[in-house]
């Protein structure tokens, strides 16, 4: 029979509903380490993905799931009683302390080390473009980059030409090689701005021309703005004249005319890649959630988790972002932190992101939204250590600011908000060649790579299935290592260009870039 309740860990006093319970069910938890079978009888209709008092718990009480404080109680709450934002608040506060512990990384790094052992000595192969910087992309596209918002109609303009002449008007990947689309990455910026936001702003933009997902770029500026080309070549550096080609639209009467001689040169160029064999750990992998329920940290996170934890063994590079979603949970990074300025590192990303709430006089805490909370999420704390199961058990190795590259194999931290949009493009910059998006509420969102939407519960996989890759709710009645290799070989046959992501399918793919300063 299947499981209608879990403990996470055995030091929880709360459980989770795995469906609709009614009252006056007799939910049985099995004992798990030092904890014992219990028996708790309902007193109240829970919600899946809900939580429920495991025993009677008093007024200012923590709140124990995942092994770790969640909030405390406003009120005495009985046993079998719903536990949820009524009767919890948060305990997280502007500011905090933490500590390194070299003998507990140490023994999180052993652990991990002997549960993946088997990835070490078996990695996957999979087909993709070789890049002359030693990158691999999963896709061999050729990709417009306005510098300016003014641009905006113009590259989308090029890019529907552009697919309508060389890719028969349907960008999809090809298992062989050749240009397999033309995209667009508009956005809103690139004039009126200063300082820190101008300079953001042509880094990632930097970045998407370096990515290795784009056979070809083709640079559109205006001409006037202040994100300029000579400007932007500054955050560019060396590039390739072959592959990247700048358009200036002022300088030409037909701009149109001219962006077309020129994609059809960088369309002669980028079809002579082709699919090559290379090892899965050459694949970069970024990790997001978005539209979080209580499911989250049981099923989906925790199952990419499991993925991050084999693709880290093989020695691959890994991100985890979302900051604002690792405050109630950091500690719990910080104790994998592989050395101390690694774990210093997370402390100033952890702290620099608070500052910046406290910046424009808002606390950290303000979180999570109204969907969370409907999905049973009930404070930050409660959705960041859910979040951070996406992460695995894998030593942190690496901390990257916003708008960097990553180069260092293992799991990588990568500054950036919560915002779905805004990160998954942060990980795409960063160099991600696909990104598993866990939701428990749905969303259509993509980014510009493979975007691959993992289903926390298999009504929403069912319901939205035009929407949604994987139903990670697999992972409560099946073998999670089975289902694990399930997602692994879905991942393999996306990158080699066997499959396309429901995103790419429904060609919803956008950027946008983190902003945080005044418009002139």
């Amino acid at each position: 029979m299947d499981k209608i309740a879990i403990r996470i860990n055995a030091a929880d006093i709360v459980a989770v509903a795995l469906q609709n319970l009614c009252k006056g069910t007799a939910v049985t938890l099995e004992a798990q380490d030092n904890a014992k079978e219990i028996t708790v009888e309902l007193a109240e209709d829970i919600t899946q993905g809900h939580k429920f008092a495991l025993r009677d718990i008093k007024k200012g009480e923590h709140i124990i799931k995942y092994g770790y404080p969640i909030g405390e109680a406003t009120e005495d709450i009985k046993a079998g009683t719903h536990v949820h934002t009524h009767n919890i608040r948060t305990l997280l506060s502007d500011s905090g302390e933490y500590t390194y512990s070299e003998e507990a990384a140490k023994t999180a790094a052993q652990s991990w080390q002997e549960a993946t052992r088997a990835f070490r000595e078996n990695v996957p192969s999979v087909r993709v473009y070789k890049r002359q910087d030693g990158r691999v992309g999963s896709r061999n596209e050729i990709w417009i980059v306005p510098l300016v918002g003014c641009v905006n109609k113009i590259s989308e303009k090029l890019a529907l030409w552009a697919n309508a002449q060389f890719c028969a008007g349907e960008p999809k990947p090809s298992i062989d090689g050749g240009v397999e689309g033309f995209f667009a990455w508009t956005h809103p910026y690139g004039c009126s701005q200063m300082g820190a936001d101008k300079e953001t702003t042509a880094r990632v933009l930097a970045d998407l021309v370096k990515h290795p997902n784009a056979g070809g770029v083709l640079v559109v500026s205006l001409g006037c703005e202040e994100n300029n080309i000579p400007y932007f070549k500054q955050f560019l550096g060396e590039y390739d004249e072959n592959r990247v080609k700048f358009l200036v639209t002022q300088d030409f009467s037909d701009e149109i005319a001219e962006g077309r001689k020129l994609l059809t040169e960088l369309n002669a160029y980028a079809s002579g890649f082709k699919r090559e064999d290379a090892p899965l750990s050459s694949v970069v992998l970024g990790m997001k959630c978005g539209g979080s329920d209580g499911m989250s940290g049981i099923t989906a996170n925790a199952l990419i988790g499991r993925v991050s934890d084999a693709m880290t063994a093989m020695n691959a590079r890994v991100m985890l972002t979302e900051v604002p979603e690792m405050f109630g949970a950091e500690q719990m990074l910080m104790n994998r932190c592989v050395d101390k300025p690694t774990f210093e590192k997370t402390v100033n990303l952890i702290n620099g992101f608070k500052g910046y709430y406290t910046a424009h006089h808002q606390v950290c805490y303000e979180n999570p939204s109204p969907g969370n909370k409907a999905g049973g999420i009930t404070t930050l704390e409660d959705k960041s250590l859910g979040c951070v199961q996406k992460g695995g058990k894998a030593p942190v190795a690496g901390v990257l600011k916003y708008g960097e590259r990553i180069e260092s194999a293992g799991l990588s931290l990568l500054e950036g908000p919560g915002n779905d949009i805004v990160s998954t493009t942060d990980m795409t910059a960063a160099g991600a060649n696909i990104i598993l998006f866990s939701t428990g509420r749905g969303t259509p969102l993509g980014a510009p790579v493979p975007t691959v939407k993992i289903a926390t519960n298999r009504p929403l996989a069912q319901k939205k299935s035009l929407w949604i890759d994987f139903d990670a709710s697999r992972i409560l009645t099946e073998k999670s290592d089975d289902v694990r290799d399930a997602l692994l070989s879905q991942i393999c046959d996306i990158v080699s260009g066997r499959a396309q992501s429901k995103n790419e399918q429904n060609g919803y793919r956008e950027i946008a870039i983190f902003k945080d300063g005044v418009t002139l």
